[in-house]
């Protein structure tokens, strides 16, 4: 393991991780490729849409709620104290999360309706459980700041490979007009690349940034543990080409 460098951030060297699995692996997977290429199947797009609405309906609600349960709250904090303005700042992002996330599954509804994208009927993939399960393991058994990293970790992902699928649309889109499936995937990258969210991305790095986790201590090798799986269920939580015809309910 390379040590730390005594100046840079904590994001700045999880990003920089050399991890089992190559952060590549994660925000370049063939179905982000075949998404950006316009050769993804509508029924695939539509089967990770069905997993991703589990996620972000179901599991990511109750990862907050325990996260802002663990906000080290204390009467004895003036109203003007750091640790109150710390808490208060620790509670705005992840009220912020929260909000987000009932505004981003009334786009996958939407988004579903309006391109005739199929999310019921499907079954959970076991990379979608096993993601969500280290979620709320996280949450309930971790510290506050390791969920704060988990946090940070899952939309920094989330980001570079929406990043990386409109910069393959861009190709595509260069010679092949747009079809109903790759209208869809355009409309899921400005979801994940708009300014908002590029914003929610940098203020949670921030937050994670000012922890006060320092280079060498026990903290700082757990957020890169943490890291280092949010990248491999990432790179599972994808799905590949096939899945849909054997995941549909009879």
């Amino acid at each position: 393991m390379t040590a730390p460098l005594a100046k840079e951030t904590l994001t700045s060297r999880l990003v920089s991780l050399s991890t089992a699995r190559p952060y590549s692996a994660a925000v370049e997977h063939d179905f982000l490729t075949a998404c950006g290429s316009g050769t993804v199947s509508h029924d695939l797009l539509a089967f990770w849409l069905a997993q991703d609405r589990l996620y972000a309906a179901h599991a990511y609600p109750r990862f907050i709620g325990l996260l802002i349960a663990k906000i080290p709250y204390s009467s004895t904090d003036g109203i003007n104290s750091g640790a109150e303005a710390r808490n208060a700042r620790i509670l705005k992002v992840l009220t912020y999360a929260l909000e987000n996330v009932v505004r981003e599954v009334g786009f996958f509804k939407e988004t579903s309706v309006e391109w005739n994208l199929d999310v019921d009927g499907w079954r959970e993939r076991k990379t979608t459980r096993d993601y969500t399960a280290e979620m709320l393991r996280v949450a309930a058994l971790g510290t506050l700041q390791d969920g704060l990293v988990f946090l940070w970790a899952m939309e920094r992902v989330y980001l570079d490979a929406w990043r990386y699928v409109g910069s393959v649309l861009d190709k595509y889109t260069a010679t092949q007009a747009l079809n109903p499936t790759t209208t869809a995937v355009s409309n899921f990258v400005s979801n994940w690349t708009n300014p908002d969210f590029i914003k929610f991305v940098d203020d949670l790095a921030e937050l994670v940034n000012d922890l006060g986790i320092t280079a060498g201590t026990e903290a700082w090798r757990k957020s890169e543990e943490v890291w280092a799986r949010v990248v491999e269920l990432e790179e599972a939580f994808w799905p590949v080409s096939g899945e849909e015809k054997t995941m549909k309910l009879a």
